[in-house]
């Protein structure tokens, strides 16, 4: 049997580990990154993302140029600031022995960032490092949110440890660090709730597609569309959908004419004012400050519209389609189009 590192923590993968081999060991489990995904709860990946993942059929996904930034300065800072949690605190602060798996349940992963030795010679406790914007300062100071709570209870159910660490730089110069607390309560339901979609992913049921962003994303670069294939789909699947989606844009359209209408109306009480207060305090503003309008200044100032017109670099999509159409169509978005019913009789 394996020996245990923490209290109910084994090593099944060492460090140092090649790319490769590395995404094999995750796709073998659930790691405290995935966690917020299986839950619905990123911003970034989806569950069916995160599914498709796990099975191996995710294929390359381009990710954000901001996103990768962010993971590059995070890994960078990682070390800077390990070693000032532990100036600041007086607790040792050690690297892991790789990553690491519940001994009765193997699915549950963990790549703990740092251990944390309180007392003694031994770890007794885990540090999470993470590095943000300045702008969710505010939101730091109150604790830990959700995203990061989430994958350090991970952790915490991984390991066995009644408590952990997580120490977060904001924009750059602000350290902040929490002590978080085993919820033995919450264990249990991360444990349930992520064990029936690691079965899902055992008997290849992949989760319902949602309406989140990062779903969207996902979907625009799946599949590469196969110019005029056809699928033939049951009707009892795409009839019901198109009917929800006709409601939905029906719905839609009404809401922005009642919303066009009350700011038309809250227009037309401001007059030539720029402030409109009530009861003293301002109640709204209309200001000259929106966009230009390009075509009703060049109409009434030509003379200036050419002294204030300069040449940009652009693609030129229209040769590129000409003279390249393959390479123009692969890296063209997909859209969902839906015909317009016919209203003749």
């Amino acid at each position: 049997m394996t020996a245990l590192v923490t209290p109910t923590g084994v090593v099944v993968a060492p460090p140092g580990l090649d790319h490769d081999a590395w995404l094999a060991a995750r796709r073998a489990g659930v790691g405290g990154s995935d966690v917020a995904a299986v839950l619905g709860m990123s911003k970034y990946t989806s569950p069916i993302e995160l599914y498709l993942d796990k099975v191996g059929e995710l294929g390359e996904v381009p990710r954000s140029p901001e996103l990768e930034e962010a993971a590059f300065w995070g890994h960078r800072h990682e070390p800077t600031v390990a070693r000032v949690f532990a100036e600041r605190t007086g607790f040792g602060v050690v690297e892991g022995p790789g990553m690491l798996a519940h001994v009765e349940r193997p699915w549950m992963l963990a790549n703990v960032d740092r251990f944390v030795i309180e007392q003694d010679s031994a770890p007794s406790s885990l540090l999470e490092i993470k590095t943000r914007s300045a702008f969710q300062l505010d939101e730091w100071l109150l604790g830990v949110p959700d995203g990061p709570a989430l994958q350090t209870h991970w952790y915490l159910a991984v390991t066995g440890y009644e408590h952990a660490h997580v120490a977060a730089l904001l924009g750059g110069n602000r350290l902040v660090i929490h002590r978080v607390t085993r919820d033995e309560t919450l264990v249990e339901h991360l444990v349930e709730i992520v064990g029936e979609f690691w079965q899902n992913v055992l008997d290849r049921v992949p989760p319902a597609v949602d309406g989140s962003e990062a779903t969207a994303a996902l979907l625009g670069h799946l599949h590469q569309g196969r110019p005029n294939a056809v699928t033939v789909a049951d009707p009892g699947d795409v009839l019901p959908l198109l009917e929800r989606r006709r409601e939905l844009k029906a719905r839609e359209q009404r809401t922005a004419d009642e919303l066009r209408e009350i700011e038309n109306r809250l227009k037309y009480l401001a007059g030539g004012a720029e402030i409109v207060k009530v009861q003293g305090s301002v109640a709204y503003t209309f200001r000259q400050n929106g966009p230009l309008s390009q075509k009703r200044f060049t109409a009434a100032h030509p003379d200036l519209a050419q002294q204030y017109t300069h040449r940009v670099d652009a693609l030129d999509t229209a040769r590129l389609a000409a003279e390249r159409p393959d390479e123009f169509r692969a890296h063209r978005a997909r859209r969902l189009v839906v015909p317009k019913e016919s209203t003749a009789a």
